[in-house]
């Protein structure tokens, strides 16, 4: 994954605000994950930190945007909008084994947190389960495989196996 360390031993502790709008970062993720994504308006996130004491951070913020997807049903690219807010609290390793790598770690006596993983985490919950350009979306074709949304197709309908209709008996 594409990391993005922020030192944040020297915040006060009212916090500090940051906005993130580097693209390339975004575009990295997409290759390295090999996602269908294609930029569309600037993803920018912008986002407040709060150290918590010497053991953690607290980060809220948003993620605005948006990005073409590829339909479900019909394979063709759609803008999806990404508006969301997020709060994310991240703390030291305490020594135990945790899920995954830390999000947050000291680094040559400084405390350092991973705010690629956080933004990389509430991208990925902002997208669907299933893109759908629309929800009236009509996919393609499964003969000739031509958008229906765009017009019929020429295929002539299966009737199906006329030895398993239903009798008028």
């Amino acid at each position: 994954m594409v990391e993005f360390w922020l030192t944040i031993s020297d915040i006060a502790a009212e916090g500090r605000g940051f906005t993130f709008d580097d693209q390339n970062f975004w575009r990295e993720a997409w290759r390295e994950f090999k996602l269908e994504i294609r930029p569309d308006r600037d993803l920018v996130a912008e986002y407040t930190v709060l150290p918590q004491s010497d053991d953690g951070a607290l980060v809220r913020g948003t993620l605005k945007g948006s990005v073409l997807l590829v339909c479900d049903r019909c394979a063709e690219p759609f803008p999806f909008e990404i508006d969301t807010a997020f709060d994310a609290f991240e703390q030291l390793p305490d020594g135990e084994e945790t899920d995954g790598e830390p999000r947050i770690r000291v680094e040559n006596g400084r405390l350092e947190l991973d705010m690629g993983a956080i933004l990389w985490e509430e991208f990925a919950l902002a997208l669907p389960f299933k893109p759908l350009c629309g929800e009236d979306c009509k996919g393609v074709c499964p003969g000739c495989g031509a958008n229906l949304n765009t017009g019929k197709c020429t295929c002539k309908p299966d009737e199906g196996d006329e030895r398993l209709a239903v009798s008028a008996t």
